[in-house]
């Protein structure tokens, strides 16, 4: 049975996406470029960080039986992560922030919706992360404390915070009402808690291959960051903000990690 304390921790990332879209609420402009390309930097620096120590290092104890092979778990399962974001960006018609071709087969949605299940693609390998953490937890055969697990979510909650108003800011400024804006927003976010609860749901049967999972969910969410945040963060005329911010999200996870978890 799932605990109260796990279901809080699942709906602490999908907390930081609301907050984020209600900025429609309290700004009447859309994000500037720089202000853009820093959220962006931020959020993969977060996501870098919590690839490494909240699943990748965590898979590669959990193999330690293996000795010197305790590294193969991980290279696998985060391969299989990688190919998985590969087909779904294939797949699923989508269009990133400031670009003006959609990705994905060709279809008739709208481009509001397109930028929803933008984010919405990235945000299923961060839900699966949170879920397959708590997952270890609850399994008590991983060395993942509940303090770790948590240490993961708020991070996951602290990058997805300007997610939501990057996604939701554009579409106020493009016409769109406030609470529809701030519903799109929303909606982009809802995947996580879904993704997670599922993840735990089938984690509960598949326990031995839990390092695999842990480095599955670390290759998807990398694969977001280089494809998506990285060019996001780049774009246009030469900025440093991108990388600086990248470089606080990432020391902010590593020590939020290393002192809580």
């Amino acid at each position: 049975m799932i605990s109260m304390e796990v279901v809080q921790g699942l709906l602490i990332p999908f907390a930081g996406t609301s907050f984020g879209a209600a900025c429609v609420y309290l700004m009447r402009k859309e994000l500037h470029v720089k202000v853009q390309k820093g959220l962006t930097g931020f959020a993969a620096g977060v996501m870098v960080a919590a690839s490494i120590w909240s699943l990748l290092i965590p898979a590669m104890e959990a193999s330690a039986g293996l000795g010197k092979l305790s590294f193969l778990p991980a290279v696998i399962g985060f391969w299989v992560g990688t190919l998985f974001l590969l087909v779904l960006d294939h797949v699923i018609p989508h269009l990133h922030m400031n670009a003006d071709t959609a990705e994905g087969p060709a279809s008739s949605f709208s481009k509001t919706t397109m930028l929803v299940l933008a984010v919405t693609l990235h945000n299923i390998p961060e839900g699966m992360a949170v879920g397959v953490v708590f997952a270890g937890w609850m399994a008590g055969n991983v060395d993942i404390t509940m303090a770790g697990a948590f240490v993961l979510s708020l991070g996951i909650a602290i990058q997805n915070f300007p997610e939501g108003a990057i996604i939701s800011m554009p579409l106020r400024s493009a016409g769109m009402s406030r609470h529809k804006a701030f519903a799109a927003g929303v909606l982009s976010g809802v995947v996580e808690p879904v993704g997670g609860l599922l993840t735990i749901v089938a984690t509960s049967y598949v326990i031995p291959v839990m390092p695999y999972l842990l480095a599955f969910a670390a290759g998807a969410m990398l694969y977001v960051v280089v494809e998506e945040l990285i060019p996001e963060m780049s774009v246009g005329t030469h900025s440093d903000v991108g990388v600086l911010c990248f470089s606080i999200g990432f020391t902010l996870m590593m020590a939020l990690d290393v002192a809580l978890g």
